[in-house]
């Protein structure tokens, strides 16, 4: 699928003062202009910054568009040779001024991503923040809430090889936990029972007073929704960690 180009800079920057130009910057130049198929986006990148280079355009505007011509897939000696041609037609002073923005934005550092913000970049839901129940967690959790109202649901997130410690949800009656794998690979076991794989759309009916554990495979992060079971006198007892004749 073609990325589509998204811009909101005019109604960010002139949405009140001049609502009809932002429309016009947002919604035509690049809502509808932009994102006209007849001509691919590192071509059109290319034709706008030659434009602006050879009228003189040497501010900020210029530097995004080189920034966008970069992103889609200009390298920087194409960059060069591009500068450089349209110098012997627009002038040799406007090359050194672009050049001074063109240095800039192929000599900026993109810091690495963590390990964490990789993975957040595979799943929908958020990964959240660290654990408030990391006692009964063996290893590193994060908790991101998905819905507090009607049904609450959180997205549970364990690095790899983490996992949580046994666990009963007690109910006199209804109750439980369902648990749908939105990302990465782990595990779920009952006490005494083989453990069962989770991969993303998996779902997991655990009953109440049942006694349980789930998460991460070794080698990979994993997510789970929870969602709790609405029953009567809930609660839920955490008990000891998994033994390592337990683990996967």
């Amino acid at each position: 699928m073609a990325e589509k180009i998204v811009q909101t800079a005019g109604r960010d920057a002139l949405g009140e003062f001049a609502p009809e130009f932002a429309h016009f910057n947002d919604d035509v130049l690049f809502g509808e202009n932009w994102n006209n198929g007849d001509i691919d986006l590192k071509t059109r990148s290319i034709i706008t910054v030659v434009s602006l280079m050879s009228q003189g355009i040497t501010d900020s505007s210029l530097k995004y568009h080189i920034s966008n011509a970069k992103k889609h897939g200009v390298t920087q000696k194409e960059m060069a040779a591009i500068i450089t041609h349209v110098a012997f037609y627009s002038g040799w002073p406007k090359a050194w001024a672009v050049f001074r923005l063109a240095k800039e934005v192929y000599e900026e550092k993109i810091p690495e991503l963590s390990e964490k913000d990789k993975y957040q970049n595979t799943i929908f839901f958020p990964i959240g923040d660290p654990n408030p129940y990391g006692e009964f967690f063996e290893g590193q959790s994060y908790l991101a809430p998905v819905s507090t109202e009607q049904v609450p649901i959180f997205n549970v997130t364990f690095e790899p090889g983490c996992k949580n410690h046994y666990h009963i949800h007690h109910a006199k009656s209804g109750g439980g936990q369902m648990l749908i794998c939105v990302g990465g690979r782990g595990f779920y076991q009952e006490e005494g029972k083989e453990p069962v794989e989770m991969t993303p759309g998996k779902v997991i009916n655990i009953p109440a007073n049942v006694k349980h554990w789930h998460g991460a495979a070794p080698d990979s992060w994993f997510s789970h929704l929870a969602i709790e079971i609405k029953g009567e006198e809930t609660s839920t007892e955490w008990l000891e960690a998994v033994p390592d004749n337990d683990q996967v």
